[in-house]
């Protein structure tokens, strides 16, 4: 984007090397504020948008005044944890960086799963909606699969792991969210 500051954003972007080398950690959460392009920043936020509000229900329900913490917290964490795999597998690869939200979006989108399994994602292409827990299946699988296969200039493995956080993070705050998600689905233990 030629209006950006490029100066800056070399600073802020996800950078293993520099944060191991010169102790920039603080790269662990600038790049979510980066986008590649106003594509990746709008696909991102229209995600994130489609998703929070059922995570928010349910907090507010759940946690009363304390739901915006706790999605301040999913949020962040997302950020955080699904940066963790790329830092120790790249933090000797200088040329290695990255930029988004997507791992946060991804915890999101997976809290959202958690606590609504019963519901459907649906695709502009796709007439019919996908259950969302089989979505949620289908994406760990693809995600972990071009993570391994790389070479697309996409963060597959923020992907993965900002949804490994978000159902750990989920069910850690409340663990009858466990309970529900199975009654959701109709099974009983």
């Amino acid at each position: 984007m030629a209006w950006r500051n490029d100066e800056l954003f070399q600073k802020l972007k996800f950078n293993p090397y520099y944060i191991k080398q010169d102790k920039e950690w603080y790269r662990f959460f600038s790049h979510a504020l980066l986008h590649a392009d106003w594509g990746h920043l709008l696909i991102n936020m229209f995600v994130l948008w489609s998703f929070s509000d059922i995570v928010i229900q349910f907090f507010r329900m759940d946690f009363g005044n304390m739901a915006g913490l706790y999605f301040l917290l999913l949020y962040v964490g997302g950020v955080f944890f699904s940066s963790i795999f790329d830092y120790f597998k790249q933090q000797n690869n200088i040329y290695y960086s990255a930029v988004g939200a997507s791992g946060a979006v991804a915890a999101v989108v997976f809290a959202s799963i958690i606590l609504y399994p019963a519901g459907k994602i649906f695709f502009f292409f796709i007439p019919i909606g996908i259950p969302s827990w089989i979505f949620g299946i289908l994406y760990l699988v693809y995600s972990a699969y071009m993570g391994k296969k790389g070479g697309d200039n996409i963060g597959h493995n923020a992907h993965f792991w900002g949804a490994v956080f978000g159902v750990v993070f989920t069910m850690a705050i409340n663990s009858d969210y466990i309970s529900r998600f199975y009654e959701q689905l109709g099974i009983v233990f």
